[in-house]
């Protein structure tokens, strides 16, 4: 392999840009073709001298001969393109040839440049000196894999046709232009064609792509067949597809498991505040405290405080079931779980990836559901049954005191509370509750958060599979607005609102088929599940909660 040169990048004008794009592309044609490739006056626009000084003079260097003979062969190529072009010097047209490209990347031993080139490049400036294409190609090669120019006109002959789908033009497709996106005409149903185009590249290609079918964007009109108007992707898999979990990860998951037991734990030990030691009370509630008081003085209190613990490691447990057992009928493959500890309510919750591609976006609704649906079925099972127990005069001594001001934390929650608890009992300083009820209540809140429609999290990929990705941004963008006010989780909301900033921000990859509609009813329980998750996270003002009876507001 021969050496780089040496290549200083310098702000470019777009002219400038994309007539070097176009000569790297025609670099890539004439690798397959292995014919010398000339730019037209067409192709090349026509700087005016006071944009770029002596363009005019910018050759490419031929070395296809390694004699003394090089430069005059060049000037001879480049003498044929000028009298192409009208004999005008002056816009005389940029010339590449052969034999760079045979050989891979410059040797050392090629013949340089002669004087005359080197000094017409001068004029450019410092930065373009020793500026040679081989710069270009180790930017290509540091980038992802790219479709391969062969493969593509392969899968245009085989694969689209006026049975299927006709190809009008062409586009770069994925995050950073690896793949080809075909815009065209859709000649049958939508479903059926990609289906059948699925199975023929398998045959034509092999199992080296994967083919998605996008919407068209920018598209003018809808499908006359109704729906939007579709596009078909291609990304080679190693591209597409998430890799494997690796060691390191399964560590890092291990290490945020102990510390959400440990604050787990801590939550425990938090709600039997009224039967702590004074001096950890104050250390942990006055902000003017110093001293750290001995820590082994909580140590009697972790055995009363892991029932709770329990309770909530459950609740994130069960919600990471409901993952797997959607995802395991559908052949989705998920990561493990990196749960967040969190010393309010236990946890954030858990990061679970997608390490397979989705097939379409029903089965993104019906798994990113699925979790926090287990999770609120086993949160509201210990919260109904925490109230009940709360209410029973035989378990005083199970109970724990809490301040009455924690039910207007929720609306949901806290009407629920006051329907079970009653009106005395929640209208004074404390109530006195079942330990169940904590991790109920956290349980649900932690299912709440995770299903608000932003991000990567359960709700925004519902709500990106149910109504698509253009509503996520807007739901997103009014999620950040709620959560920025503290309209939704209080003094949990800027916390929530800093973990998904962090971790959860970007939205989840299409599905291979992200255009077919996920149906009337899988829409509506996105929504339903939606608007419970705001009467969930919406606390209860003052004055409401003096009407409603939650909490004690004004003090007698």
């Amino acid at each position: 392999m021969g050496t780089l040169t040496s290549c200083s990048f310098m702000p470019l004008n777009s002219e400038f840009r994309r007539a070097f794009r176009e000569r790297i592309q025609c670099h890539k044609l004439t690798r397959l073709r292995g014919t010398s490739c000339f730019f037209s006056r067409a192709r090349v626009p026509k700087w005016g001298k006071s944009k770029l000084p002596n363009f005019d003079s910018l050759r490419s260097f031929a070395t296809k001969n390694d004699n003394s003979d090089g430069d005059k062969d060049n000037s001879n190529h480049v003498g044929a393109a000028g009298e192409e072009s009208g004999g005008d010097d002056s816009k005389s047209n940029v010339t590449t040839t052969m034999a760079e490209e045979e050989r891979g990347f410059t040797s050392e031993k090629s013949t340089p440049p002669s004087t005359s080139h080197r000094s017409s490049l001068s004029s450019l400036g410092p930065a373009y000196n020793t500026f040679q294409v081989d710069s270009f190609k180790l930017i290509e090669l540091l980038g992802p894999e790219k479709v391969d120019p062969a493969d593509v006109k392969l899968i245009k002959d085989k694969l689209f046709g006026y049975s299927t789908f006709w190809v009008t033009k062409e586009e770069p497709f994925g995050d950073l232009g690896e793949g080809i996106l075909f815009i065209g005409n859709l000649r049958g149903k939508r479903e059926d064609v990609f289906a059948k185009l699925q199975n023929q590249l398998v045959e034509v290609t092999g199992d080296k792509y994967n083919l998605f079918m996008v919407e068209e964007p920018n598209a003018d009109s809808p499908d006359p067949r109704g729906g939007p108007r579709v596009s078909f992707g291609l990304l080679r898999k190693e591209v597409s597809e998430p890799g494997p979990t690796t060691l390191w990860q399964y560590v890092i998951a291990l290490l945020l498991f102990l510390l959400t037991i440990g604050s787990s734990v801590e939550l425990g030990i938090a709600s039997q505040i009224n039967r702590l030691p004074p001096e950890v009370v104050k250390y942990f509630t006055d902000p003017d405290a110093v001293e750290a008081p001995d820590m082994e003085l909580l140590f009697p209190f972790v055995d009363s405080a892991l029932p709770l613990a329990y309770g909530v490691l459950g609740v994130l447990l069960f919600h990471e079931v409901g993952h797997f057992l959607a995802a395991f009928p559908k052949q989705v493959k998920l990561s493990i779980p990196f749960f967040i500890p969190n010393i309010t309510l236990g946890s954030f919750g858990a990061i679970t990836q997608f390490k397979s591609i989705l097939p379409d976006r029903s089965t993104q609704v019906d798994i990113s559901l699925a979790g926090p649906f287990a999770g609120a079925v086993l949160s509201f099972s210990m919260f109904a049954v925490g109230l009940l127990l709360s209410s029973n005069p035989d378990t005083t001594g199970d109970l724990v005191q809490v301040p009455s001001l924690l039910f207007q934390g929720s609306l949901l929650l806290g009407l629920i509370s006051r329907a079970t608890l009653g009106y005395a009992a929640m209208h004074a300083a404390t109530v006195p509750i079942h330990p169940l009820v904590i991790a109920g209540w956290c349980g649900l809140t932690i299912q709440a958060f995770n299903m608000l429609p932003v991000g990567c999290l359960d709700g925004g990929r519902a709500v990106q599979g149910a109504f698509g990705k253009n509503a996520l941004v807007g739901f997103g963008l009014t999620t950040y607005t709620l959560l920025g006010l503290g309209v939704l989780g209080g003094p949990l909301s800027l916390p929530w609102g800093l973990y998904v900033l962090l971790c959860q921000r970007a939205p989840e990859k299409p599905c291979l088929n992200d255009v077919t509609e996920v149906g009337t009813w899988r829409k509506a329980l996105v929504a339903i599940a939606i608007f419970l998750v705001v009467l969930t996270l919406v606390p209860v003002g003052d004055e409401l909660a003096e009407e409603l009876g939650i909490g004690l507001v004004t003090a007698f």
